[in-house]
């Protein structure tokens, strides 16, 4: 039910090598209805005024991107990325480690992560005795990363092999403590952020993402 590491096998390494980058083989129209309730989701809140709930979606869907380009690149030079997703799990694969359902998830998680937060962010735990105790922000955090790393574990044993390890040495405890506990952290800590200095991480991570895109993906490198 659960793999916690990659096997290093010939059938992993196979499905790796035969994955359809930005193929339109397997496309169906969930593509589009996934598309619409993200926007829903992101307009409600813009219509609310609920800024700091966009900041925190777009902080780690910004993360997101630069460690699925990272993923793509370490692919290129090394042969195979960390993560894959497979051709018959998805409708479209985006880069090698990410199809188009995933990412749309990702654009969520920062938002639903926020609002799982006590309504007091800046609630400590474990705070007495003079102790300064531990942030609600760091927290909600680890256990988010822990969520979605056991999920993802899931996903890397699903008989469609819907995530694909392919090093021994890749896991869940490095997904889970180099991957989305950084997620996480972005998304409950930036919105809280000074404005001007909440301005220069998103606009400095998303211009990354955008000139790594731009540059990439002619070069046929990710």
């Amino acid at each position: 039910m659960f793999q916690f590491w990659g096997d290093g096998s010939d059938l992993s390494k196979s499905l790796v090598d035969s994955i359809q980058v930005r193929s339109t083989a397997n496309f169906n129209w969930t593509f589009i209805f996934i598309l619409a309730v993200v926007f829903y989701v992101y307009w409600s809140e813009l219509h609310k005024k609920n800024y700091e709930v966009v900041f925190a979606g777009l902080a780690l869907y910004g993360v997101h991107w630069l460690y699925e380009i990272c993923n793509a690149v370490i692919g290129h030079i090394f042969g195979y990325p960390l993560w894959s997703v497979s051709n018959e799990s998805t409708t479209f694969i985006l880069l090698i480690g990410v199809c188009w359902e995933l990412s749309m998830m990702f654009m969520l998680a920062g938002i639903i992560s926020f609002k799982m937060l006590p309504q007091d962010r800046e609630k400590r735990y474990f705070a007495k005795n003079g102790k300064k105790g531990i942030s609600c922000k760091l927290v909600g955090a680890i256990e988010m990363a822990l969520l979605f790393a056991l999920v993802e574990s899931f996903l890397a044993a699903t008989e469609n092999h819907s995530f694909i390890w392919v090093y021994k040495w890749w896991g869940v405890l490095p997904v889970f403590i180099t991957t989305y506990i950084p997620f996480f952290l972005a998304s409950n800590y930036v919105p809280d952020m000074a404005p001007a200095k909440r301005k220069r991480f998103l606009i400095t991570i998303w211009s990354a993402v955008a000139v790594l895109l731009i540059v990439l993906i002619p070069l046929g490198i990710i």
